[in-house]
């Protein structure tokens, strides 16, 4: 389909761009990689009067580190999450998502920004971004605010990102024993489920084994929206630093959630039953990043 009409303006700023939003009366949409946007506009289920293009606005890009936390602009391209060295060294999860998402095109395109502002149910980012208890930075009329990311995915869609704000970045803590897994559908590589698990590792001694201090686990793919796998979080905290151990902890990992997606490409059963395997392989992942 064809989109209906609508105009076309170019931010110079982060300033411009919320200037040029507030102008278009609630009626205007963001626009960087337009991989989530356009298609919906194709659709007809978005019809922006006005496209803000924010796409050259510098300083929503890059990668960097900062007093302990690394913060990736919200127009920074999956290809260059997938190859920063900086990720790859220092929390290899992010980079790794990033390199699973879409094909080449996408990647070079498609921004991080633009993905967690569309939260599709199968998307990558949001499971890593609960694992990695990550804050989702944001500016509006009023100034700035910081969401974390349990908070932000809200359901089918639906983020704490009010009309008149723009996402600008995101920050986290880098975690290096953390690992994403997920079983996606062949044609869009879209997850089917998706599973990011980051840990906290007690070291043990020459008597004692390694023990699993606590855990984050992100889902996705699987429900309405990104969510984390409490349950799951609370069975592997104090488990010995084992495949073994993980794999007993996943257990039953789909069990308690309530709203598990049924569609073409896998039924509820099955994804229930993917969930659990998921789980595991992510576990597993994050403990084969502990140092030798």
């Amino acid at each position: 389909m064809i989109p209906s009409n609508f105009d076309y303006q170019r931010a110079q700023s982060v300033d411009d761009a919320l200037t040029k939003l507030a102008a278009s009366g609630g009626t205007g949409k963001v626009i960087a990689g337009g991989h989530s946007l356009v298609p919906m506009m194709k659709l007809r289920l978005h019809e922006p009067t006005t496209l803000i293009d924010i796409a050259r606005i510098g300083e929503l890009s890059g990668i960097r580190e900062q007093d302990g936390l690394i913060e990736i602009g919200a127009n920074t391209v999956h290809h260059d999450v997938a190859t920063s060295s900086l990720l790859r060294n220092n929390c290899p999860i992010i980079a790794e998502t990033a390199g699973m998402i879409g094909d080449p095109q996408v990647r070079n395109r498609g921004t991080l920004g633009g993905s967690l502002a569309h939260a599709d149910p199968a998307a990558d980012y949001p499971a890593a971004l609960l694992a990695l208890d990550a804050q989702i930075q944001l500016q509006g009329p009023s100034g700035t605010r910081e969401v974390a990311a349990t908070d932000f995915f809200q359901g089918l869609f639906t983020v704490d990102l009010a009309d008149n704000e723009i996402i600008t970045a995101v920050r986290f803590t880098p975690v290096q024993v953390a690992a994403y897994a997920k079983l996606y559908q062949r044609a869009s590589r879209f997850a089917i489920v998706g599973v990011a698990a980051a840990l906290v590792i007690n070291q043990g001694s020459m008597l004692r084994k390694p023990t699993i201090r606590s855990s984050r686990i992100g889902l996705t793919g699987a429900a309405s929206h990104a969510l984390r796998l409490t349950s799951v979080e609370e069975a592997v905290a104090g488990q010995a630093a084992t495949a073994e151990a993980m794999a007993q902890a996943a257990q039953g990992a789909g069990a308690k959630i309530d709203d598990i997606n049924a569609d073409l490409h896998a039924s509820e059963a099955y994804r229930r039953a993917m969930i659990q395997v998921f789980t595991t392989r992510a576990l597993q992942g994050a403990l084969a990043r502990l140092p030798a």
